[in-house]
């Protein structure tokens, strides 16, 4: 939840693209694996990826969960809009997005409503609990929430 000016693409070459495609494939791919893959000797390969992780394109290497099998069965997209933009009660609300952990992501958009905030919670009682946690906030104004029927398409990977 940045506001800042986006730092320019990292340049990478072909074989940085096929390290970066099997790591977002399995990041657990060993570094002998994945240096025979790319035709490179591992420590070649390892010095890539401590490249790619100090310039900053490598984030992080995390484990994905299945939602549901975690016993959340409900995915919600919650549209919230601010009643004030003052810089004090923006700050608050961003703080308390980042308190509450059901949120998985929060992005400040254009249009009727200011954040678009990514819900995940177990059902139905939790989704109102959740709500009822956000709607005092000072400075929120409206909540407009959407419940997912079906997740058509999920991906974490990005198209290099």
């Amino acid at each position: 939840m940045n506001d800042a000016q986006p730092a320019p693409p990292v340049e990478v070459d072909e074989i940085d693209r096929k390290i970066l495609e099997y790591l977002q494939e399995d990041a657990r791919i060993s570094n002998a694996d994945l240096a025979r893959r790319v035709h490179l000797s591992p420590p070649a390969v390892h010095a890539r990826i401590r490249r790619l992780r100090d310039l900053g394109l490598i984030v992080r290497f995390v484990t994905l969960l299945d939602r549901e099998k975690a016993g959340f069965d409900m995915l919600c997209f919650v549209h919230v809009s601010l009643q004030h933009h003052q810089a004090d009660q923006v700050r608050g609300v961003l703080s308390r997005f980042n308190e509450l952990p059901e949120i998985l992501e929060c992005h400040h958009v254009t249009g009727e409503y200011d954040y678009l905030l990514k819900v995940l919670v177990r059902n139905r009682q939790h989704l109102s609990r959740f709500i009822g946690q956000l709607t005092p906030t000072p400075g929120v104004g409206r909540i407009y929430t959407s419940m997912v029927l079906n997740e058509i398409k999920s991906e974490t990977r990005l198209p290099l």
